[in-house]
């Protein structure tokens, strides 16, 4: 049901709410009745005779032609305005909450003309705390003398407050999104429980053999201890020193094959969000052997970044985002699976490792730290059984904090890729960071590329033993745990 119209704030013209104050938000729909009333665009006339009369209505009033271009233009002078009166932030109050914000992008996809001087843009701003706002901005004036009427915040971490919906008299209308939830997009906000297993079975062997299993690790944002391992030989935990990691080691004989290596852990894992970390970044701007930096990715990564040269690091990084998003298709052919960034960059297509060691190349040439983790992704959908294969993502450094992203997930469900630009949910588990890694005593072909699934060496050749990951979820109706969806 819609309020009267006394209900509705302040002053309504020709079907647009417009806030006395632009700048501060209205409620996020606290009372799912309060509708307000948007007219989208000045419809068309079915003949040619209207429109031509339309135009020269236009142009007898002097009524200059706006495009995108003048929209953007307009919604970015009023963000840097505002600014520069803030103190380096642009600052509103959300149910009463101070946000201090900085622009991360302008949806250029959305920015509308809705008639003789009224114009819709549609814009990222991330918070000090680390959480992005989609704020919607209605705009009167002509170029170049454009001002701010109302502001609304649409999404919190891609989460929508509301959704638009069409009248049959052509004007569009907020509906607040209650309860949306839908196990199919996969995202678990808050805090995750789980047993999860990671089970080897050994191939035959004709030689003997080395292996080298991840060991995830607790730390801030997931708490994991190893409740059980069975091996059929002695084995040792080894320390990777360059980033932390813990790897299972152990020394195999013909006469292991077949067998099987099985190691379960009961983890509790919380949703990341950008953090701070008192060791310096810098390092994370090195090259790894399959992710080059400079040369073609520095042309790549200015040209991407283009005029945005002059904003913020977050800015530069959302652009990295996006490129790879709308550029890479998740295609499980070729070589991938390797993370490698020059065959993703030709290729434009692969799983999550070259997504991200993409993305992690462009960033660091770009002078944007930025690493890799690997790991599992637990199914939302249901409570326990098998997983598909391992899962990685990547983060990057701007603004004092590390910014979790996870690009082929985004790629997936565009709708939640507002969302996987700081965020990781928390039904996951890390097994290791950073690539090329270095152990003693380690494989006979040099450093780990990275470490999911087993390293294994029969004699010195390769080998692939079937690997197996599972998982049961502890409880599933906790108050910490929330789906998010979108619709």
């Amino acid at each position: 049901m819609e309020k009267h119209a006394s209900s509705i704030p302040n002053w309504m013209n020709d079907g647009i709410i417009v806030n006395s104050d632009p700048y501060k938000p209205y409620p996020r729909m606290k009372n799912p009745r309060i509708i307000l009333v948007l007219m989208f665009a000045v419809m068309m006339a079915c003949n040619s005779s209207t429109k031509q009369k339309e135009e020269k209505t236009l142009a007898d009033r002097n009524v200059p032609k706006v495009v995108t271009a003048d929209i953007e233009a307009g919604i970015k002078a009023n963000i840097a305005k505002k600014v520069e009166e803030g103190g380096g932030y642009f600052n509103m109050d959300a149910d009463g909450k101070e946000l201090r914000l900085q622009l991360v992008r302008v949806h250029t996809e959305y920015l509308s003309n809705l008639g003789p001087g009224r114009h819709f843009a549609c814009v990222d701003l991330a918070d000090v705390s680390g959480d992005v706002y989609d704020v919607d901005f209605f705009l009167d004036g002509d170029p170049g003398n454009m001002s701010v009427t109302e502001t609304t915040l649409h999404k919190l971490n891609g989460k929508p407050f509301y959704t638009w919906k069409r009248r049959k008299n052509k004007t569009w209308y907020r509906v607040p999104i209650q309860g949306a939830s839908s196990d199919l997009l996969g995202v678990i906000e808050g805090e995750d429980r789980f047993e999860f297993s990671y089970e080897v079975t050994l191939p035959e062997m004709a030689a003997s053999a080395k292996m080298w299993i991840p060991v995830p690790q607790s730390d801030r944002f997931q708490t994991v201890e190893l409740t059980s391992l069975n091996a059929p030989v002695e084995h040792q935990m080894l320390k990777e020193k360059a980033y932390g990691n813990t790897i299972l080691y152990m020394e195999l004989s013909p006469e292991d094959s077949g067998k099987k290596v099985e190691l379960v852990y009961d983890v509790k894992r919380q949703e990341k969000k950008p953090y701070e970390e008192n060791a310096s970044p810098t390092r994370y701007l090195d090259a790894s052997l399959l992710m080059p930096v400079g040369d073609r990715f520095q042309v790549l990564a200015d040209s991407i970044i283009g005029r945005k040269n002059s904003e913020s690091t977050i800015m530069h990084a959302r652009a990295l985002y996006d490129y790879v998003i709308e550029s890479m298709r998740y295609i499980k052919a070729g070589k991938y699976g390797t993370g490698d960034a020059v065959y993703a960059c030709d290729a434009l297509t692969g799983n999550c490792t070259e997504f991200h060691s993409l993305f992690i190349s462009l960033a660091r040439s770009a002078g944007i730290p930025s690493r890799f983790g690997v790991g599992a992704s637990i199914p939302s959908d249901r409570d326990e059984g098998g997983i598909d294969g391992y899962h990685c993502w990547a983060e990057f450094y701007a603004e004092g904090k590390w910014w979790p992203v996870d690009i082929s997930e985004a790629n997936k469900y565009t709708a939640l890729a507002t969302y996987y630009f700081g965020r990781h949910p928390a039904n996951r588990i890390e097994f290791t960071r950073g690539r090329d890694l270095k152990i003693e005593p380690g494989p006979h072909s040099g450093p780990i590329n990275f470490l999911a699934y087993p390293v294994m060496e029969i004699g010195n050749t390769p080998a692939f033993p079937k690997t197996f990951f599972s998982f049961h979820r502890k409880a599933k109706h906790e108050t910490s745990e929330k789906l998010i969806s979108l619709r």
